[in-house]
C-alpha cells in the first residue's frame, strides 16, 4: 500500500511534533487540527495507544499530558477558539505543540501572544519547509521547573 503525499507530510509533521514534546508511549496525547484522524492512526501504528482526537476525547478533565495541534489552512481566529476549548483537556503539567504555516513572521508573534494569553510559555520552536512547530508549557509549571 502506498501513502499519499499528504499522509507522508502529516507523518513527518507528527514526528517533529513528538520530538518537540518529548513524548513517550505512556503519555496521554490529544491530537487536533488538519488530518487529526490520520495522525492518530499513524501514532497508533507506532505504538502510541493513548491518543485521541478532539472528536473523541470526551469531557474536559485535565486528562491529557500532551496536545499536538497541526494548524494548516485555517485562520488564526479559529486556532484561538480551538485553543481556548482545548486547554481544559490538558493537565497542569501538560505541554502543547502547535504546528503552523510559517510564512509570516507576524503569525509567529501572534501565536506566541495567543499562547501566553491561555497561560502557556513558549519554550522552544523549530522551522521546516512546511511550517513552524512551537512547544509551550503552562506558565506555572515552567516556573516550578526553573526553580527546581
Amino acid at each position: 500500500m502506498t501513502q499519499s503525499r499528504s499522509e507522508l507530510a502529516s507523518g513527518q509533521i507528527a514526528d517533529s511534533m513528538l520530538e518537540l514534546a518529548r513524548c513517550s508511549k505512556r503519555h496521554r496525547i490529544l491530537v487536533s487540527g488538519s488530518h487529526s484522524p490520520q495522525v492518530m492512526k499513524g501514532l497508533h501504528r507506532r505504538g502510541y495507544y493513548r491518543v485521541d482526537t478532539t472528536a473523541s476525547c470526551g469531557l474536559p478533565r485535565g486528562q491529557y499530558h500532551v496536545a499536538l495541534v497541526n494548524w494548516h489552512g485555517h485562520s488564526v481566529k479559529a486556532l484561538a477558539a480551538t485553543l481556548q476549548w482545548l486547554v481544559h483537556f490538558l493537565a497542569s503539567s501538560a505541554v502543547l505543540v502547535v504546528w503552523v504555516d510559517g510564512r509570516e513572521a507576524a503569525c509567529n508573534r501572534l501565536l506566541q501572544s495567543m499562547l501566553e494569553r491561555f497561560g502557556f510559555q513558549v519554550e522552544v520552536g523549530t522551522r521546516r519547509a512546511d511550517g513552524i512547530g512551537i512547544l509551550a508549557c503552562r506558565r506555572d509549571c515552567a516556573a516550578t521547573a526553573m526553580a527546581a
